[in-house]
């Protein structure tokens, strides 16, 4: 399962449950998969769920979940296609070294592996995310990126490298199990699955969190703070980066590194994603012509903003538009 042809895209899913995992982002992951089969009117997908010991998982919000078996159980593991590690609150303090040898022994053996919310940590500490790209809830971009310099953190809502499936929180992995269900069974089961549950659009990987930046980085980089409050005060008429250093009172290099070490971008880069995501905003919710949105959106050229669109979102804004 190392290719994105369909017939190599899981169906068998095993949830790994962490202690204090995240109940939502496990259950809007198999409610779709639920939905996919009585959308399609057969059982393409099935799910088991795994504990360390073959007990109950206790998630952050108080209610306890059953396991169908333990990891020592080889014979239950057989039929899995992927095994997605389920993670939530303070994961640092799950990752039971019982638990992380049996990652390694999975991923030797060639099963494919993901995650939801916090549970790329879990993959990362058992080493088995070495030279992939991944998602993770931001409140770990920190932690993951210092700790694991071989592994490369995205902000996207999910991240799809070859046989690693990472998908970060709330419904983010529904996203996520929406692309394996329009892989596998099409486009109109796909929207149906949506639809059912008033989902209103499909993100894919060129989608990319939203950070709270004060919950973020709290007191450590208020100018930091600063500066995006001034890119999302500027959209129409975009402020130069000598600009925006000079406002919060720092240096061009100095607004650089805190953009790096916080956001995992640069300024420039960031700055062009706030203005296409108004831009996208304002092309869903509005009748304004291109022309229009792409002025409202601090370009100096529609084409230059149609292209710059295609490069993030994979269409133009006019096909993207058509598609809603």
């Amino acid at each position: 399962m190392t290719n994105n042809d369909p017939q190599s895209m899981p169906t068998c899913f095993g949830f790994l449950l962490l202690e204090e995992f995240t109940l939502i982002s496990v259950s809007s992951a198999i409610e779709t998969l639920r939905m996919a089969n009585r959308a399609a009117g057969s059982q393409v997908y099935s799910w088991r769920m795994i504990s360390e010991t073959g007990g109950p998982v206790t998630a952050s919000d108080g209610l306890s979940i059953s396991a169908d078996f333990a990891i020592a159980d080889e014979i239950q593991s057989r039929d899995l296609h992927v095994v997605i590690a389920c993670g939530g609150e303070r994961v640092e303090r799950h990752c039971e070294k019982p638990v992380m040898h049996w990652l390694r022994a999975c991923s030797a053996r060639g099963l494919a592996l993901g995650s939801t919310c916090t549970g790329s940590y879990l993959l990362a500490s058992a080493g088995v995310l070495d030279g992939y790209r991944c998602s993770v809830h931001w409140e770990e971009f920190a932690a993951l990126t210092e700790q694991f310099p071989n592994v490369s953190v995205s902000r996207s809502v999910y991240s799809i490298d070859r046989d690693r499936f990472t998908a970060s929180g709330g419904t983010a992995p529904m996203d996520m199990m929406l692309y394996f269900i329009r892989r596998q069974l099409g486009a109109e089961i796909c929207a149906e699955v949506a639809d059912q549950f008033v989902h209103d659009r499909i993100r894919d990987t060129r989608d990319l969190q939203h950070v709270p930046l004060r919950h973020q980085v709290g007191g450590q980089s208020a100018k930091l703070v600063a500066a995006v409050e001034l890119m999302e005060s500027n959209i129409r008429e975009p402020l130069s980066q000598v600009e925006l250093a000079s406002y919060v009172g720092l240096s061009r290099r100095q607004l650089q590194r805190l953009f790096q070490k916080y956001l995992l971008t640069s300024p420039s880069r960031y700055y062009l994603y706030l203005r296409l995501a108004r831009a996208r905003e304002l092309l869903f919710q509005t009748s304004m012509s291109i022309v229009e949105i792409s002025a409202q959106a601090g370009f100096v050229s529609s084409s230059h903003f149609s292209t710059t669109y295609r490069e993030l979102y994979g269409k133009t804004p006019s096909v993207d538009r058509a598609d809603r």
